[in-house]
């Protein structure tokens, strides 16, 4: 039986047709996956189910019966629950208060009893959480199981997961798997989208593939492989296992000694870490989200430029750029430190700002960008114009927000804005988060190609296959320490989950 079904659904913003008369149909029952590139149209897709959007044109069917959703409300009703991709969560809101917003109007609303409904759900589903924590204080991995939990508990026979594996370790990943299989055993509906195809392949009974916002093929997980599936998102062949030269590391570039690191409640969240970064090197970081990685990140992106900006409190220890900066600057060189942050949305981009104004965010002050005070604005556009053909920033024009662009191609800007200037340092958190394989494959290659041209990378990412093949080095955090670090060469997967999960090591050298 056919639970959900499209017909000719199409959609427009200005001259951009995100929606290409698409059809589409979804079994009771099923998980079906939705595949495409950063900029396909799946979300858009999925936000007009969710009355997000309106469709100009086509029709939803539930059950065979025709419907109008033109609002979140209208698709609650209709029994539909997304979870999306960028959370859509209040930060100054408590779990329980996100989780219960707008689903009841009782002036007499006991926090505490839907606090205890929730921790039960939470319990039920494996997916712990302080129902009473505030959501803005809580890692991102625990904001992505706060989602989870939001559509659990309005009890959504269609469910929806934008990208839900994003941020969560592999148990968790297969705890999640085993939600949804079970879930769909009961009868409910779930459109999986997810760029990790594995993970498509062994969850998925059936997928759809859409390429510049139309569908290009629906087929079953047991017809088809990762490869072909690549394939048919990107239109070309993708590389899946990357080459690089052996590790030729040159002189030290960044030395942390003892690092003692602080969050925003004064808590210790990095631990005595010690090590040195080599110039050519790549020193990837592993462990599971929320163990001091993205504070580690701050730290030494901020430090290394003795510039903190109050984002951490540094309690103890040094962190020392070694290319001496006054010889440096005597040789001509310039010391920088490139950071790719963990969300481009929050803390990489203005999202308001033009491609071309984000592109000169570090340097808008001065020449050639700013002149007695004023923009240049030839000037800028010239730049932005230049970069966005040097890193495939697809665009009609850098005037467009940033905010309309897809995922990899914000992604793209960052990498813009922070490897054009040659960095010596680069601190990526991340850096390939929610993006295609597509878009992976871009973003691991260009940063490869700044490994050749000599620069040190801190590589930091809750994806052990990622971290194996991008390292020459491993480091593995485990409440905020470094308990160990690895040769990549000699490292194995099942040694390194093992470590990030606290297993014992027998000891770090920097």
């Amino acid at each position: 039986m056919t639970y959900l079904r499209l017909e000719g659904i199409s959609k427009r913003f200005g001259s951009f047709l995100a929606n290409d008369n698409i059809n589409l149909s979804v079994s009771c029952g099923s998980i079906h996956a939705l595949l495409g590139e950063n900029g396909a149209g799946k979300t858009t897709l999925m936000n007009i189910l969710c009355g997000l959007y309106q469709p100009d044109s086509g029709q939803i069917y539930l059950q065979d019966k025709p419907v109008q959703i033109s609002s979140a409300s209208d698709a609650i009703a209709h029994g539909i629950g997304m979870i999306h991709q960028h959370f859509m969560l209040v930060p100054q809101l408590s779990v329980t208060e996100n989780i219960i917003l707008g689903t009841s109007f009782d002036l007499r609303l006991d926090i505490k009893e839907k606090a205890q409904a929730i921790a039960q759900i939470s319990r039920y589903y494996n997916i712990e959480v302080n129902p009473l924590a505030k959501v803005g204080d809580l890692p991102v991995g625990v904001q992505q199981r706060v989602e989870i939990l939001k559509a659990l508990y309005r009890n959504a026979k269609l469910l929806i997961l934008d990208e839900p594996t994003a941020v969560l370790t592999p148990p968790e990943v297969k705890i999640l798997a085993a939600i949804l299989r079970q879930l769909a055993k009961d009868g409910h509906t779930i459109i999986f989208i997810s760029h990790k195809l594995e993970e498509v392949m062994n969850l998925c009974n059936t997928v759809t593939v859409l390429r510049r916002g139309a569908v290009v093929t629906t087929t079953t997980t047991a017809d088809t492989n990762t490869q072909e599936l690549a394939r048919l998102m990107v239109g070309r062949e993708v590389l899946f296992h990357l080459s690089k030269s052996a590790r030729s590391s040159g002189e030290v570039v960044l030395e942390v000694q003892n690092l003692q690191v602080q969050d925003q409640r004064n808590l210790p969240v990095v631990k005595d870490v010690s090590f040195q970064l080599h110039a050519g090197e790549i020193l990837g970081v592993a462990g599971v989200d929320g163990n001091g990685q993205r504070e580690l990140a701050d730290a030494i992106a901020f430090g290394a430029s003795e510039a903190i900006a109050g984002l951490r409190t540094i309690t103890s220890g040094r962190i020392m750029n070694r290319k001496d900066a006054k010889n440096a600057k005597e040789r001509g060189e310039e010391i920088i430190t490139a950071y790719i942050p963990e969300d481009r949305q929050k803390m990489g981009l203005v999202m308001g700002f033009s491609i071309a104004r984000n592109l000169i965010l570090k340097v808008f002050n001065f020449l050639p960008f700013c002149r007695r005070w004023f923009l240049q604005n030839e000037v800028i556009n010239h730049h932005a114009a230049e970069a966005m053909q040097n890193f495939d920033i697809r665009a009609d024009n850098p005037s467009i927000k940033v905010s309309q662009l897809s995922g990899g191609n914000q992604q793209k800007v960052i990498l813009a804005r922070e490897l054009s200037g040659n960095p010596t340092l680069i601190v990526a958190m991340q850096p390939t988060r929610g993006l295609d394989v597509g878009a992976t494959e871009y973003v691991q290659q260009r940063l490869l190609a700044e490994r050749e041209r000599g620069a040190a990378i801190i590589y930091i990412s809750t994806e052990l296959e990622e971290i194996m093949a991008m390292s020459d080095r491993i480091a593995v955090m485990y409440e905020g320490q470094f308990v160990d670090i690895l040769d990549a060469t000699t490292a194995t997967v099942e040694q390194v989950g093992y470590l990030m999960t606290g297993g014992i090591s027998a000891g770090v050298e920097g």
